[in-house]
């Protein structure tokens, strides 16, 4: 039975319904999580027996309710986050996530409204006032058995589904049933939006617990042919000695592995190493050779990586921001034990942190790439090095901020232009040198500067 409480609002929708000749069940994720003893916060409540006209009278008596949709009507309710809606039928008219005709019918019954779902476990309802489980296709019982399967062959009419079962399967440990698999091998993207295939990877990296069985489900399925980057390191094979994990394919899902037992539940920063764990070996399969002493090596593979990192990100999104933000971790992975090896100086770490932005990502992406080499150990020498050393010049979480201004150019008198910009540039590489700490260093610096190029 499920075991939490719903909240009052919900019980006051359903009792609301109730009155009105109703019935208002809770659906969906809330309910599969619910049975996972799993606390959510998102509630999607379907009202049986009501119109549409009349659902919409009734919940803006008791609540700010905004209608959204055009041709099927859901209602948000301000402040709250519950959406309310009638079961609905959909029809399959085109191509895509978006090729359907959507209506809603309250006099549905449950199994039909249930077939519509994706999966067994996501096809589960509950009577809030009864406490009632309605479970027409034996979602509770996959759960389980921790099993992901899928409601019906409709199914296949939304290609988006596939890359929920991959973050399905890493977020709750679930073994794919092998008709789900077939199933899923005969399903083509359709042209697929990136927004829409972002927020799937996105749930994978911000809640995948199983990683390396998230990206699996891809490569059985066949979809990891839609992200060629990923495809080409199956089977690319890497020094036994320092890799005894095996080929790229399976260190890269070992070290996100490790990545989600560490995460920090911060969503942005999780996201972006989580990305850069992702593509951070993305080089090795156009840089691995064999040398003449038989080593298996892949030279320069950070930097030739950066090509496929970013097609692949901008395969999944427009947003700059992230690109701009993954790609350095990526260049600069290696950097913290060549930085090591030779006993990098101060000046070395300043320009890491102008680079990579945090070090804090990096040494997270280090600490994973580590992790990914079992049964070697995860420990990263480099690593604490890097750490202590960012600290001590408070650049672990940002790269140094420029001491000098424009507005200290002006107050030397200084008209504004183009000059600006080459004179305030070489300020800050003086700066990441060492050759001022402080305001009152960087302006007698700047005297100099001045006086030197007059």
């Amino acid at each position: 039975m499920i075991q939490l409480t719903p909240q009052e609002e919900t019980l006051k929708i359903a009792e609301t319904v109730r009155q009105a000749g109703g019935r208002a069940l809770f659906v969906g994720g809330w309910v599969r999580d619910a049975l996972l003893g799993i606390a959510s916060k998102d509630i999607d409540i379907e009202v049986y027996g009501l119109s549409s006209e009349a659902l919409e009278t009734l919940l803006n008596q008791h609540f700010r309710a905004d209608r959204v949709g055009k041709a099927f009507a859901v209602y948000k309710l301000k402040g709250l986050p519950i959406d309310v809606s009638l079961p609905r039928r959909e029809s399959k008219t085109g191509t895509g996530h978006k090729g359907f005709t959507v209506e809603g019918d309250p006099q549905m019954s449950f199994k039909e409204a249930a077939s519509r779902r994706d999966f067994t476990l996501n096809a589960v309802m509950w009577d809030p006032l009864s406490n009632e489980i309605i479970d027409p296709y034996d979602g509770q019982k996959d759960l389980e058995k921790r099993q992901l399967r899928h409601v019906s062959d409709k199914f296949s009419e939304d290609p988006l589904r596939v890359l929920r079962g991959m973050q399905f399967v890493a977020r709750f440990g679930l073994t794919p049933a092998p008709e789900t698999i077939t199933l899923c091998q005969n399903i083509e993207p359709e042209g697929l939006p990136k927004e829409r295939l972002f927020e799937e990877w996105k749930k994978l990296f911000l809640r995948g617990v199983d990683m390396t069985a998230g990206l699996n489900f891809l490569k059985d399925v066949g979809w990891v042919k839609y992200f060629p980057e990923l495809e080409a390191l199956i089977d690319c094979k890497q020094d036994p000695k320092w890799h005894p994990e095996g080929d790229v394919w399976t260190h890269t899902s070992h070290c996100l592995d490790t990545f989600a037992r560490n995460r920090i539940n911060d969503d942005w920063e999780d996201l972006i190493v989580g990305l850069a764990v992702l593509c951070h070996d993305f080089g090795k399969p156009m840089t691995t050779i064999v040398d003449e002493d038989g080593r298996i090596r892949s030279p320069k593979h950070e930097t030739v990586g950066l090509r496929p990192a970013e097609s692949f990100l901008r395969r999944l999104t427009d947003e700059k921001a992230i690109i701009e933000e993954v790609l350095p971790l990526v260049e600069a992975h290696m950097r913290p034990n060549a930085l090591y090896k030779t006993d990098a100086g101060d000046a070395a770490i300043r320009r890491l942190a102008r680079l990579v932005k945090r070090i804090d990502r990096l040494l997270r992406v280090v600490d994973a790439d580590m992790g990914g080499r079992p049964p070697l150990s995860a420990d990263s020498e480099a690593g604490t090095w890097l750490k202590k050393r960012a600290e001590d010049l408070a650049v672990k979480d940002a790269a140094p901020e420029p001491i000098i201004l424009g507005r200290h150019l002006i107050d030397h008198g200084l008209k504004p232009g183009t000059h600006f910009g080459e004179i305030l540039k070489t300020a800050y590489e003086a700066q990441l040198d060492g050759a001022f700490q402080d305001i009152e260093g960087a302006l007698a610096w700047l005297n100099t500067h001045l006086s030197e190029t007059a």
